[in-house]
């Protein structure tokens, strides 16, 4: 049962959400530089568990395009090496005792092409979630006039304000992707 209040700052928060989820899956795109954020969403199989990458090895950029994975328990180096072979990131990891190195190959015109194809998909998600999150809200304001508990004046000023926080939560993620875009078209 929802709860019987409009409660602006939660939808507000919600569509945050969405824009933060953004920039989380927009920093996991290759750009042609190194980042640590590309090896973060990789899991691991450790000590029987699956577990994020950070918390099995440190992982620095000592160059532009390198990478660097230091693997703190030599027993999980190959773990680590597999993970990152069957990453979606398409990297050649190359080990030196506990240490891992991923080059960041150029990367060619057709390549940034498709990673802005793949950016654009993401902000069109954001978008969409950013969308029903004001969907629920609006539908929350005419079952509360419906149930005579906000007047038609109120709901007017609320869906206002709702409309306000979907256009500029829209406005992050456009912001988000056209810097992204800028950030992989550069060469």
């Amino acid at each position: 049962m929802m709860s019987q209040t409009f409660d602006l700052a939660d939808i507000k928060r919600r569509m945050q959400g969405a824009v933060q989820a953004l920039r989380h899956d927009l920093g996991s795109l290759r750009t042609g530089r190194a980042s640590a954020s590309l090896v973060e969403p990789i899991t691991v199989d450790a000590y029987g568990a699956a577990m994020p990458i950070n918390q099995v090895a440190t992982i620095s950029v000592p160059e532009p395009r390198l990478i660097s994975v230091q693997v703190w328990d030599r027993s999980m180096v190959a773990a680590v090496e597999k993970a990152l072979r069957e990453s979606d990131l398409g990297l050649n990891p190359q080990t030196e005792g506990q240490v891992i190195r991923l080059r960041i190959p150029e990367m060619n015109e057709q390549r940034r092409k498709e990673m802005v194809k793949v950016a654009h998909k993401y902000a069109e998600e954001a978008r969409i979630a950013v969308r029903h999150v004001r969907r629920d809200g609006l539908d929350l304001l005419k079952k509360l006039e419906k149930d005579g508990e906000m007047s038609q004046d109120e709901h007017a000023r609320h869906a206002d304000q709702v409309q306000k926080a979907t256009d500029q939560a829209v406005a992050e993620v456009d912001q988000a992707l056209a810097a992204k875009e800028k950030e992989i078209m550069q060469v």
